[in-house]
C-alpha cells in the first residue's frame, strides 16, 4: 500500500526535473512513510511512498525493476492471490526472490502484458514503464478501491496517487464550471472527471498506455455489465455466498503486519468478524466510531459483537476542537471539499488504530450490493411515489424529517432523475428554490451508467439504482475510505467488494437483495446462524454524525459559522443568489431541514480556506 507519482514529458528530448519529482513524491509521504524511491531515466521519471505490508524487507523496495531490466514498476496496492501464481511463474523459468506481491505483478506482465489482469484478486493502481518499447501503462482496479489521478499539462503527463502532488507539480489548481455543479447536485463528481480543470480520474477497470511519441490508448479490461451477462446461474445462493465470503474474508487476512477491523455494530460489519471468528482468527482488534447522540450510536452493539468473539474493542468519540482539527486534516487529504461527512471520524479512529495495526477492514459496498438503503425502496413503485408528491402540504408529513425528504423526493417526474438522484439529500427543485442555482450538471458519465443499467436491468428502477450506485457513489464512498486510512498511514481492505461477490450478487433475482424490510436478505440469511439478532433485526443507522448540533452547539465550530457566512464563496457567480445568513439563521432556530443545504456549503468554505489557499 503505497503512494505513486510519475512524469512523461511528451517530448522525448525534454529531461525529467527530480526536484519537482520529489517534491510530488514526498506530498504523499502519508500514504507510505516506511520507505521512498525514484527512478529517472531521460523523459521518464517515477516516484513512490512504501506502506511495507508484504514483504516488509528491503525486498520489497520501488520503484521495482524487472529481472531483465526493461520493465520498471510503480506501484499501489494488494494483490491477494498473488502466491497462486508461483507454480506458473517458476515453470515458466521466474526464480521468486522476495514474498512480496509487487515481484509477482511485474513478472505477470513480463509474460502475458494487461492480459493478466482479468486474473488478478485484488485492489491496485499502477504504472509500468517499459524500456524497450518507450511506452507508459497505468492501469486501476476494477472497483476504484485505489486511486489514481492524471493531467496532461505542458506537453507533459503527470499522475498520482492524489491531486495534491500533480498541484505540486505545477498543474494549475482551477475549478471547473461541470465539477462545482456535480458538487452542489449530486455531492460528488462521478466518472474520469474531477472538481478541478484539467485533472482527470482513471477509470476502474481502465488502464491508459502513453506511447513516448504521443499517441494515447484507452482499454476497459474489465466490464460489469457483460460480467454479470455471462455469470453462470446460482443453484444455491445462500451456500455460495457465504461460502465465496468466508474467502474473500480469508484473503484480505493476507498480511506480514497486524490487521484490525472498522466495527460499526451494524450488519456490514459484524459479519466481517463472524467471517473471521468463523474461521478461527484469533487477536483480532475492532475500532468503533460512538457518538453522544444515541440516535447515531452503534456503539454498544459493536462492543458486545468484539466480546462475544473474545477480541479487544477501542471505541472514540470525537467532540469540539479534536472534531475540527480532523475536519481539516481530512479536507486537506481528501483533495475536494468532503461531502460523506463522516470523514472526520475515521481520520480520528484510524489515528487510534495505528499504534496497534497497519490493515483495516471495512464492512464497505455491502449496502450498494444488496439493497440496502431505506431509499431504494422508494423506487419500488414509481406511480405511488408520484401520487406521494400530490399530499406533500400536510403538516404531519412535513414535521417528520424522513417523509419530508420523501416528499420532496417525489417532486422528481423523469425515472433517470429519480436513480440520478436517489443518493442525493436536496434535489434540483430544492435547489433552485432555496439556492437560486438553476444549472443542473450534464452528468454525462452518470447517463452513461444509466443506460447500461437500464439495458441489463429493463423495467426495474431498484436494480438499475443498485448497479447505478455501484460505479458513482459506492466509488466516492471508496475514495473517502483510501484518503482518510492512507492519511493515518493505514491500508483498508473491502472483502464485500470481491469480484466474485459483485459479479455474482448482479446475476440473483431481486428476492435475494429486497426481501424484509430492511435489505440485503441474502446477508442476513447467510449469516442469521453467526449473528445475536440484535444486530440481524436492529435499526440500521450507518456511519451518520450529528452536523446540525456541531455547527450550532459546539464551541469549536462558533467562529468557524462566522467565519461562513462571509465567506468569499458567496461572492462567486455560481452562489452569488444564496442568502446564506438566513439559512443560518433558521438552522440556529432549529430547523434542521438547513443541514443539507447548508453543509456542502460550509464543507467548501472549509476546503476554500484549508486547502485551494496551500496551492
Amino acid at each position: 500500500m503505497c503512494g505513486i507519482n510519475g512524469v512523461l514529458h511528451l517530448q522525448s528530448q525534454k529531461k525529467v526535473d527530480s526536484r519537482i519529482l520529489t517534491k510530488m513524491r514526498d506530498s504523499l509521504e502519508h500514504r507510505g512513510p516506511d520507505d521512498a524511491g525514484l527512478f529517472i531515466e531521460n523523459n521518464i521519471g517515477l516516484g513512490h511512498r512504501r506502506l511495507s505490508i508484504l514483504d516488509v524487507s528491503a525486498a520489497g523496495h520501488q520503484p521495482f525493476l524487472s529481472d531483465n531490466g526493461r520493465y520498471v514498476m510503480v506501484y499501489n496496492g494488494e494483490i491477494y492471490n498473488f502466491k497462486d501464481f508461483y507454480p506458473e511463474l517458476k515453470s515458466s523459468g521466474f526464480n521468486i526472490k522476495t514474498s512480496s506481491d509487487t515481484e509477482v505483478l511485474i513478472k505477470l506482465y513480463e509474460l502475458y502484458g494487461l492480459k493478466m489482469l482479468s486474473r488478478l484478486n485484488g485492489m491496485f493502481a499502477f504504472a509500468i514503464w517499459d524500456k524497450l518499447e518507450k511506452k507508459l501503462a497505468v492501469v486501476r482496479d476494477r472497483m476504484g478501491v485505489k486511486p489514481l489521478y492524471y493531467s496532461f499539462y505542458n506537453e507533459t503527463f503527470y499522475f498520482a496517487s492524489e491531486q495534491k502532488a500533480l498541484f505540486t507539480a505545477g498543474v494549475p489548481l482551477k475549478i471547473a464550471q461541470d465539477g462545482i455543479e456535480e458538487y452542489i447536485f449530486n455531492r460528488f463528481v462521478a466518472g474520469q472527471n474531477t472538481l478541478f480543470h484539467n485533472v482527470n480520474k482513471v477509470l476502474p477497470g481502465h488502464s491508459m498506455t502513453m506511447h513516448e511519441g504521443g499517441k494515447i490508448t484507452v482499454e476497459k479490461w474489465w466490464n460489469l455489465k457483460k460480467e454479470i451477462q455471462n455469470q453462470h446461474k446460482i443453484k444455491n445462493p445462500i451456500e455460495w455466498f457465504r461460502e465465496t465470503f468466508d474467502d474473500s474474508v480469508r484473503l484480505r487476512m493476507v498480511s506480514d503486519v497486524p490487521v484490525g477491523v472498522l466495527l460499526s455494530g451494524g450488519l456490514d460489519s459484524s459479519s466481517v468478524l463472524a467471517s473471521l471468528n468463523h474461521q478461527n482468527y484469533k487477536n483480532i482488534q475492532t475500532f468503533n466510531i460512538g457518538f453522544k447522540d444515541q440516535k447515531h450510536n452503534e456503539s454498544h452493539l459493536a462492543k458486545m459483537m468484539a466480546e462475544k468473539f473474545g477480541y479487544d474493542f477501542h471505541t472514540m468519540q470525537l467532540e469540539d476542537m479534536d472534531l475540527y482539527d480532523n475536519l481539516i486534516q481530512s479536507t486537506y487529504l481528501q483533495d475536494e471539499p468532503i461531502m460523506h461527512l463522516s470523514e472526520p471520524h475515521l481520520l480520528a479512529i484510524s489515528k487510534i488504530a495505528k499504534p496497534l495495526v497497519k490493515v483495516l477492514i471495512s464492512g464497505e459496498g455491502a449496502d450498494e450490493l444488496m439493497g440496502g438503503y431505506v431509499r431504494y425502496k422508494t423506487l419500488q413503485f414509481p406511480a405511488l411515489l408520484k401520487s406521494i408528491s400530490t399530499i406533500g402540504n400536510l403538516d404531519l408529513f412535513e414535521k417528520n424529517p424522513r417523509y419530508e425528504k420523501l416528499i420532496r423526493y417525489s417532486h422528481i417526474s423523469k425515472k433517470s432523475d429519480l436513480v440520478f438522484y436517489n443518493g442525493s439529500n436536496i434535489y434540483p427543485g430544492d435547489i433552485s428554490k432555496t439556492l437560486g442555482i438553476n444549472s443542473a450538471p450534464k452528468n454525462e458519465y452518470r447517463k452513461k451508467i444509466y443506460t447500461e443499467a437500464k439495458s441489463l436491468y429493463p423495467h426495474n428502477l431498484r436494480r438499475q439504482a443498485l448497479y447505478f450506485d455501484q460505479q458513482t457513489y459506492l466509488r466516492s464512498l471508496l475514495s473517502r475510505n483510501d484518503r482518510v486510512t492512507m492519511g493515518a498511514s493505514i491500508e483498508c481492505r473491502e472483502p464485500f467488494l470481491d469480484q466474485r461477490l459483485i459479479i455474482g450478487l448482479g446475476s440473483l433475482d431481486d428476492k435475494w437483495m429486497f426481501t424484509g424490510k430492511k435489505g440485503k436478505f441474502i446477508l442476513k440469511t447467510a449469516m442469521e446462524d453467526r449473528l445475536p439478532k440484535e444486530i440481524l433485526k436492529f435499526k440500521k443507522v450507518g456511519l451518520s454524525a450529528p452536523w446540525g448540533d456541531y455547527l450550532t452547539k459546539s464551541p469549536a465550530f462558533k467562529d468557524e459559522l462566522e467565519s461562513f457566512s462571509k465567506s468569499d464563496l458567496f461572492q462567486m457567480p455560481y452562489f452569488e443568489n444564496i442568502n446564506i445568513k438566513q439559512l443560518i439563521q433558521n438552522l440556529e432556530k432549529g430547523d434542521s431541514r438547513m443541514v443539507p443545504y447548508i453543509m456542502p456549503l460550509f464543507m467548501m468554505h472549509i476546503w476554500m480556506k484549508s486547502y485551494a489557499n496551500k496551492f
